[in-house]
């Protein structure tokens, strides 16, 4: 909206006769405004000051051009002006359109400002070890990201927004770590000379553990401590083994351990530990990044019946402990990551017959990644559209009846009550829907179609309706918590209602993504070393571009019309089943140069003096190629 407002203005700053002096040199002035704005140069004042010249020149003018010229510089100010904030304070574009903010896309949508450009540019060159370097400086879990980040880079691609095939950056990434040694990058440990402090960190999941990790390299003594047995938060407890092996995890969270840093295990917060105990044996600061690790309810009659298990319940069970909770068919009531990690390790135990998994919309709108949902189907898992649960009291001759009569399930339901036989699940009852109107999510709201109730049989069911944070303790200690038991802090520094306290990760933010969290840590680790510095906690904001020149490759024209995006080999279905091996394998070395080799190098417009191709800078969006 804010270049919205700059191209309307450039165009009427020229459309102005002059006779009308306010609107002349107003229209001019505004224009001057939006443009720093877009720039990056603007200030708190640019607002004010904005906002003061357009109503001037809508009260002053003669004529309608320059009554209404200030229109979308009012209407941008009034309905988005958080965005004008975005540019000003974060030097931030969420739209991708002012270049001088955004720089490289594939940087600028990176939430701990990886420099995917560059390290895909030396990928090209065979230079794979400092290709690993510059991952590995912005991301202390660079093998990790390369198997489970969301992909932000790839959404914001230009080759993809272009209409091509977006560059398989996250391929890209998998590729180096697979191949380099991770000894190869030292980071630097800083003398605290006399100044490191000791920092408490609750929770040893991505968040707190880049957290720890940044805080130790500033010199400052870390302890973190961690409910599980295990290291790695939501690594360990909750993603599969055959998306992210366990042994990758450990030996990442191995080469973020130093002489800095202690692990206390086994230690839960609110039984074991208070904040205010922390806070008196000597911790200076605390960050809480325990996690959203609690499962929604469906709130059924019969929810607590042997057979019935949350989601996070079941997938700890197995991957923490080896226990293996399903049998026979298997219901899974759940659209998201979670919903579908827990249908295929479902599938992978041993007494486990057929799994199903219902969801309450379609499938175009089910919030687990496409390429999880469609290697669920590949390995057998059933998917059934449109379900959302309804509260039902349970009757236990109703589902005799059902069971009798060879009731099956039809396809858009919805599961309304939980049945059982001897205290143990047996079947759930389900109702059609239908979509309604949009609801406050911006989607269509399933309806339930009265009279449409259908029965499925099951001997095992997992509620995976997504989770929250366990944060009732962190309330009873004193810290604003929502109703979705999430943490209340300042965006802008993370430090929560109590002093010397900060949160982030998914108990601020609810379930996320493994790279947001690790966005969070990277961040409190500066803010909480700036408080135990007393310097102001707000970090500057600068737009991070690129600086760094590196010679783009030279590609023939037949390779660049020949070029498609390069697909992982995976390994095939029947080598799936009843194994947790990894299932998404690595691009050979071809594959990822000739990957790299199609990149269109958004960043040599700012590395290259002037001399980038036409093609490079239409790319970045430079209208004068």
């Amino acid at each position: 909206m804010v270049d919205v407002a700059r191209y309307f203005m450039n165009f009427l700053k020229d459309e102005s006769c002059g006779k009308c002096l306010t609107c002349r040199k107003g229209t001019q002035r505004m224009h001057e405004i939006l443009e720093d704005i877009t720039l990056g140069k603007g200030t708190p004042d640019h607002l004010a000051l904005l906002e003061e010249l357009a109503l001037v020149v809508k009260d002053t003018t003669m004529c309608a051009l320059g009554q209404s010229a200030p229109n979308p510089v009012l209407s941008t100010l009034k309905y988005f002006r958080d965005e004008y904030r975005r540019h000003i304070e974060d030097k931030k574009c969420d739209a991708f359109v002012c270049k001088s903010l955004v720089g490289a896309p594939c940087q600028a949508a990176c939430p701990v400002d990886t420099e995917p450009w560059r390290y895909v540019a030396l990928i090209e060159k065979g230079q794979y070890e400092e290709a690993y370097r510059i991952i590995r400086e912005a991301n202390p879990f660079p093998a990790v990201s390369a198997r489970v980040c969301d992909r932000k880079c790839e959404h914001r691609c230009s080759l993809g927004v272009s209409g091509g095939e977006s560059i398989a950056v996250r391929a890209m990434k998998r590729f180096v770590t697979d191949r380099v040694d991770a000894a190869v990058y030292h980071p630097e440990v800083r003398s605290g000379n006399g100044r490191a402090k000791r920092v408490a960190v609750v929770g040893a999941g991505p968040a707190g553990l880049t957290a720890a990790h940044g805080l130790s390299l500033l010199g400052h003594k870390v302890t973190v401590i961690e409910a599980e047995q295990e290291t790695g938060g939501m690594l360990a407890c909750s993603l599969p083994a055959y998306r992210l092996p366990r042994r990758i995890v450990r030996d990442e969270i191995s080469t973020l351990m130093n002489e800095n840093i202690t692990l206390r295990h086994g230690v839960v917060l609110g039984k074991d530990v208070t904040i205010r105990e922390l806070l008196a044996e000597g911790f200076k600061a605390v960050f809480l990044a325990i996690g959203a690790h609690e499962s929604w309810r469906l709130d059924l009659e019969g929810e607590d019946l042997e057979g019935v298990y949350p989601s996070m319940q079941f997938l700890k069970a197995f991957n923490l402990r080896g226990e293996e909770l399903a049998h026979g068919h298997v219901g899974i009531v759940g659209g998201g990551n979670s919903a579908v990690d827990a249908a295929r390790v479902a599938l992978r135990q041993k007494q486990v017959t057929a799994v199903t998994l219902l969801y309450r919309r379609t499938r175009d709108e089910m919030p687990a990644y496409e390429e999880e949902v469609e290697a669920a189907l590949e390995e057998g898992v059933t998917i059934e559209t449109l379900v959302s649960p309804v509260k039902i009291h349970v009757r236990q001759e109703e589902i005799e009846a059902a069971i009798r009569e060879g009731v099956e399930l039809e396809t858009l339901v919805s599961p309304v009550r939980i049945y059982s036989r001897e205290g143990r699940v047996v079947g759930i009852q389900c109702i059609r829907n239908r979509l309604g109107e949009l609801d406050a999510s911006g989607r269509r709201k399933p309806v339930p179609v009265p009279g449409t109730e259908f029965t499925l049989q099951l001997d095992t069911l997992i509620v995976a309706i997504g989770e929250r944070p366990q944060s009732e303790c962190l309330a009873a200690m004193g810290l604003d918590v929502d109703k979705a038991g999430r943490v209340k802090i300042d965006p802008k520094t993370l430090a929560t209602s109590m002093e010397s306290v900060f949160a982030g990760g998914d108990l601020v933010t609810g379930p996320n993504t493994v790279i947001d969290a690790i966005a969070a840590g990277k961040r409190v680790a500066r803010v909480i070393d700036r408080y135990l510095r007393g310097e102001p906690l707000a970090e500057p904001a600068e737009a991070k571009l690129p600086t760094v020149f590196l010679e783009p490759a030279s590609v023939g024209e037949e390779e660049l019309e020949n070029a498609a995006r390069a697909i992982p080999p995976a390994l095939p279905v029947k080598g799936r089943r009843k194994n947790f091996d990894e299932v998404e394998r690595s691009l050979s070395e071809e594959q990822a140069r000739a990957e790299a080799r199609r990149c269109l190098r958004c960043d040599l417009a700012f590395t290259q003096d002037g001399k980038a191709t036409c093609a490079q800078r239409v790319a970045v969006g430079d209208k004068s190629a």
